[in-house]
């Protein structure tokens, strides 16, 4: 038996959202406000038998329309349907504990339980709702009025079976529920540290004589009882004469004057009075002990949980609870991450696990915004909340693959989804890039296309205000991240946010940047392949050769897809990142690293003043061969002297720039140094010693509408 799903509607962040989970472990992620806290305490609401049911009015969700709201008072609903499988040659307790809820009756049942939290019918008409709302102006003023006049007459109830038949469900069977909750900001210490808290307390008295026969527990509290009741014998004597004055105070202060009843002692020590006199300590090796409270907040989680668990053991158990024994044990933790290292998260997973396979827990829900976490665990293990335009929304990483593709693209990304790449599942919106160079050198690009994006705005501000509400904000301001995962491998993750695809993947925007990468092949030659060239080579040759690019086909294909768009160079002049950044920069001796080859050249090259020809540019590029033989250089060279008039001047000056420092730099070689040098120089802005530095226009375009709401 496990909790299948839940609705839940009007509930804080939620107006009507379905959640599916699985039998097992239920991690459950999201940037902060997606609603994975209220998702839990909605869970607690139908579940938790100690909890309170009232909710407060900021419980209810406040996209309710104004109209709507003075029409019919607001109700929360929180539907959970229980599947399970009846066993009919071992039948067990899941069953009998739902059979009055259950609205599916084959061998693989389903029950419903729901709560509501709702204005009664006789209220609603005595109050004079509808007559009370009239006065409202706008909703702040309708909800005040609902919390005032209202909000005390609401009920909370919790239905069992079809909700049309309004049967409550019955509380016997709801006790038989455990549902244990260990919140964000916790307080483990105040609840171990000593025998007096009651979970400790608990734990002990279950563990007490652990898989001993009845007959042998009864001999051992029988053998307590003889030594223990000459040590109660001994203080009652000890007292004798102390009692005696005790009595003549009370007999003075008038205590004693009623039916002439006077203090006395009695009374006998039983087993788990001694617990009060054990304290938690954590023993070494070297035998040293150390009390618990002297540990770290992270060692002592991880002590609580362990307690916890054996608790809810022990509550399970029919042979220590008899008929007061759980059937169905539950535990939430939001959070773990919090004091934990990420070795010890990835253990912490991996106990869960162990503890859920065993039984010892019948289903587990985990929040996190642990990347470390999400990338130990099974994607099909994942819920991933999102919230868009105050609507939250559900993603399932596990089901967000096409059948038929399956066991390709799932297994690839399961494999790859580490704690770097698992950033995409937590980020708002993401930006894919092909390698380690786009990674390390877009956040700082950002940077300065925010520069040029404000000085757009401010030449321009009467003419669409608007603009600076998206544009003049950073990645991180947007919760955008930046992903490396390879060209060839976009599809793969793709599919996890593919919303015509498949309606379980995750409803993020995602913007891939796609290098341009022209190819060419000889035409008529059996076994030829496609084979990089340059922009100025593509499309020269059209008898000769074939051309293709690795970027169109895909714009093409989602250029009017709702939440997935490809941004790349230009179709003409475009080749790769690298490539690009010289040919916006083509005089920016910034771009030139220390870790490069060929620096004197390509510096040389990048000095040519405005006056200087394309052929100074080819002289200038010739010096750097060695008797002509330097066949990169040649190659370049013969390509240009072969372009007609459709390629300006300025074109083939900054290409001749940007080919050359393309086969100077290793990919990714030289990123890092660059990544620094640009900081440094954006670190001088509003300086005379700043360099303007502009970023390609494809990187522009994709933060633009990435940020775009």
């Amino acid at each position: 038996m496990y909790i299948s799903k839940i609705k839940i509607i009007n509930f804080r962040n939620f107006v009507e959202r379905e959640i599916e989970f699985t039998k097992g472990i239920n991690v459950i992620i999201g940037h902060n406000n997606s609603g994975k806290t209220n998702l839990l305490r909605a869970l607690s609401l139908v579940l938790d038998f100690q909890l309170s049911k009232r909710l407060v009015i900021d419980d209810f969700n406040k996209g309710l329309e104004l109209e709507e709201l003075k029409k019919t008072p607001p109700k929360v609903s929180i539907e959970i349907t229980i599947k399970g499988k009846h066993d009919y040659e071992n039948p067990n307790d899941d069953l009998v504990t739902v059979s009055n809820w259950l609205t599916v009756l084959e061998a693989e049942f389903e029950a419903l339980l729901t709560y509501e939290f709702f204005l009664p019918e006789k209220e609603k008409s005595e109050k004079k709702y509808t007559e009370c709302l009239k006065e409202a102006k706008d909703l702040k003023q309708a909800w005040k009025i609902i919390e005032h006049d209202f909000l005390r007459f609401y009920k909370p109830k919790i239905w069992g079976g079809k909700i049309e038949n309004r049967a409550s469900a019955d509380v016997e069977s709801l006790q038989k529920f455990d549902f244990q909750s260990l919140d964000a900001i916790r307080d483990v210490e105040r609840d171990m540290f000593s025998g007096k808290k009651t979970l400790l307390r608990d734990v002990m008295s279950y563990f007490l004589d652990y898989e001993e026969t009845d007959e042998k527990k009864k001999e051992n509290r029988n053998k307590f009882a003889e030594i223990v009741d000459p040590v109660v014998k001994n203080l009652h004597d000890r007292l004798g004469k102390g009692k005696e004055q005790i009595q003549i105070y009370s007999k003075s202060t008038g205590a004693s004057y009623h039916n002439k009843a006077k203090p006395e002692f009695e009374g006998k020590i039983l087993e788990q009075d001694v617990f009060s006199a054990l304290k938690l300590i954590i023993r070494y090796e070297t035998g040293i002990d150390i009390p618990v409270s002297h540990n770290g907040l992270g060692y002592n989680n991880l002590i609580f949980m362990s307690l916890l668990l054996a608790k809810m053991q022990a509550d399970t158990s029919k042979e220590y609870m008899s008929t007061n024994a759980k059937v169905f044990s539950i535990l939430c933790i939001e959070e773990p991450e919090a004091h934990l290292h990420p070795s010890m998260q990835y253990k912490f997973l991996k106990f869960l696990d162990d503890t859920k396979k065993k039984d010892k827990v019948r289903q587990i829900f985990v929040t996190s915004h642990s990347t470390h976490i999400t990338s130990a665990v099974k994607l099909d293990d994942i819920i991933c909340l999102h919230n868009e335009r105050d609507e939250t929304l559900v993603g399932y990483p596990g089901k967000a693959f096409p059948l038929k593709d399956t066991k390709k693209s799932k297994k690839y990304v399961q494999r790859f989804l580490d704690a770097t790449k698992s950033d995409m599942l937590f980020a708002q919106k993401i930006l894919l890039v092909e390698g380690i160079s786009e990674q390390l050198l877009v956040p700082i690009l950002v940077k300065y296309a925010n520069l040029e994006l404000k000085k757009e705005f401010n030449d321009q501000q009467k003419e669409n205000k608007s603009r600076e509400e998206y544009q003049s904000k950073l990645l991180e301001d947007n919760h955008i991240a930046v992903i490396a995962v390879g060209g060839r491998y976009f599809d793969h993750f793709l599919h996890l946010f593919d919303q015509i695809e498949n309606c379980n993947s995750i409803p993020k925007k995602v913007a891939c940047l796609t290098d341009r990468d022209p190819e060419r092949k000889r035409r008529n030659l059996k076994g030829e392949k496609f084979n990089k060239c340059y922009p100025f080579e593509y499309n020269q040759s059209g008898e000769e050769y074939e051309y293709q690019n690795n970027a169109t086909p895909l714009i093409n294909k989602y250029d009017n897809h709702p939440n997935i768009r490809y941004f790349s160079q230009d179709e003409k002049f475009g080749k790769t990142f690298e490539y690009e950044l010289v040919l916006y920069n083509p005089s920016s001796q910034i771009l030139v690293t220390d870790g490069m080859s060929n620096k004197k050249e390509i510096k040389s090259l990048m000095s040519l003043d405005s006056t200087k020809t394309v052929n100074d540019y080819l002289e200038t590029l010739k010096k750097g061969t060695v008797d002509n033989k330097h066949t990169k250089n040649k190659r370049i060279i013969d390509a240009i002297k072969k372009l007609g008039s459709e390629w300006n001047e300025e074109n083939k000056k900054k290409s001749v720039v940007a080919s050359r420092y393309l086969n100077s730099v290793g990919k990714g070689e030289n990123a890092l140094d660059l990544a620094v040098a640009l900081e440094d120089n954006y670190d001088k802005n509003d300086t005379e010693e700043f360099q303007n530095f502009d970023v390609p226009k494809y990187i522009k375009d994709a933060i633009v509408w990435l940020c775009k709401e």
